[in-house]
């Protein structure tokens, strides 16, 4: 899939996807923002066509457990570790107390080491956009960013598994992730990476996120800034280590607050609702593009998504290259600004083609891309990039791709990807 860093990858979080999926359970679009960084490349492609909007501010996450207010001093240390066992989302909500933001404020200085704290800002379980707090912490090393907030989400959904696995080293630069299994059912994912995956600032971004069996979603952010985007860096790393994180997202004071987020009646609608857009699987993706692929390349690597992308790295003997490809259905809805210009076929397939400089950090690295949209109401869209380098995070290793754009050309418009739904 295309994947520029032009507008930050992390930041689109599918709000429409998440609407669609939230009848049963309360969506948090920001928590899925950092946990859906997998799934920015979609975002991406509908930003593209001017689809997609974006998330501006720091990226709040969500988090759950036993709330037990504190009192003016410290924290109880216990409260801090003692999890929830959890009720079914349903009965909780209903017997759990509203919680504000100055107590969801309250909770999360409290479990923060020493230090000061500024800007401020927070909402409660009843906003409407669900619990979340921000506020700039500093430990005497400097000011930092640090954001967390609340969700219920679908367990075993493919939106969780795609939040809670590791990113892929040759879409996301990062300096190390765990996903892990604890003794309770709850799946911890913990990330230190960048603001910025092209790395044109120096601003880190860790992140650590819980999905309880319940469905309950606790995500905490840190930057090593007073800021997500716009501020200079304040110190070398977020203030925060990998096991205070863990400590703190694991904390049973946050699920009693997932628990008190009012649940969403489901909407009336007189109209038939909307056919449900066909997902491709991304291991379909990946087979079919290699034997579409011509018979001289080696496939060193592939991997991908879930879900509607794929990559290969090949090799035809004169170095590694990159050929990562998107195939989405419903892509047809304001694509005209995209195809301006471009190539309209005889079936009405429009095809557009761009050769431009690689979207991450490599040094000489170019991207050769044909993007095609078939015809029709299923708005069945193609793109497909290849690189000079078999990593866009590494510079360039050979002078061209090793596909030329006339091969790119008949991938993207081969009729094996019309078949896949």
């Amino acid at each position: 899939m295309l994947e520029t860093d032009r507008p930050d990858p992390f930041e689109d979080r599918l709000s429409a996807a998440l609407r669609d999926a939230g009848d049963g359970f309360r969506t948090d679009r920001t928590a899925l923002a950092t946990a859906g960084r997998s799934r920015g490349r979609r975002a991406l492609l509908r930003r593209r066509t001017a689809v997609a909007g974006t998330v501006a501010g720091v990226a709040l996450a969500g988090l759950g457990g036993v709330l037990v207010l504190p009192a003016d001093g410290p924290a109880d240390p216990a409260r801090s570790t003692a999890a929830s066992a959890g009720t079914p989302n349903g009965t909780a909500a209903a017997a759990a107390a509203a919680v504000s933001g100055d107590d969801l404020l309250r909770e999360l200085k409290a479990l923060l080491p020493p230090g000061t704290f500024r800007e401020e800002s927070a909402r409660g379980s009843d906003d409407r956009l669900g619990p979340a707090a921000r506020l700039v912490y500093d430990d005497g090393a400097g000011a930092a960013a640090i954001g967390l907030g609340l969700a219920r989400v679908e367990p075993g959904s493919a939106q969780v598994r795609d939040m809670m696995a590791c990113p892929d080293h040759n879409v996301t630069p990062y300096d190390d992730c765990t996903s892990d299994r604890l003794p309770d059912g709850s799946t911890l994912r913990l990330y230190q990476g960048y603001e910025y995956p092209d790395l044109r600032v120096d601003t880190k971004l860790w992140t650590a996120d819980l999905v309880t069996p319940e469905g309950q979603h606790v995500s905490v952010s840190e930057w090593n800034s007073p800021a997500q985007k716009g501020a200079p860096v304040s110190r070398e790393e977020p203030p925060l280590s990998t096991q205070r994180l863990r400590t703190l997202v694991t904390a049973g004071v946050w699920r009693e607050v997932v628990d008190a987020i009012p649940e969403r009646p489901k909407p009336t609608r007189s109209a038939a609702p909307r056919p449900a857009r066909p997902t491709v699987s991304g291991n379909a993706i990946g087979d079919t593009l290699i034997t579409l692929l011509p018979g001289k390349l080696d496939v060193v690597a592939r991997g991908g998504q879930e879900s509607e992308y794929a990559y290969v790295v090949v090799d035809d003997g004169r170095g590694r290259s990159l050929v990562q490809i998107n195939v989405q259905y419903g892509m047809g809805d304001g694509a005209g600004p995209l195809y301006a210009g471009g190539e309209i076929l005889p079936d009405g397939t429009r095809v557009v083609t761009r050769q431009e400089p690689g979207e991450k950090a490599g040094a000489g690295v170019v991207m050769w891309t044909v993007d095609t949209l078939r015809p029709g109401p299923a708005g069945l869209r193609v793109v497909i990039s290849a690189f000079n380098t078999g990593d866009q995070n590494e510079d360039a290793t050979r002078d061209a791709p090793a596909l030329s754009m006339e091969q790119l050309r008949k991938l993207a418009l081969a009729k094996q990807w019309d078949a896949l739904r």
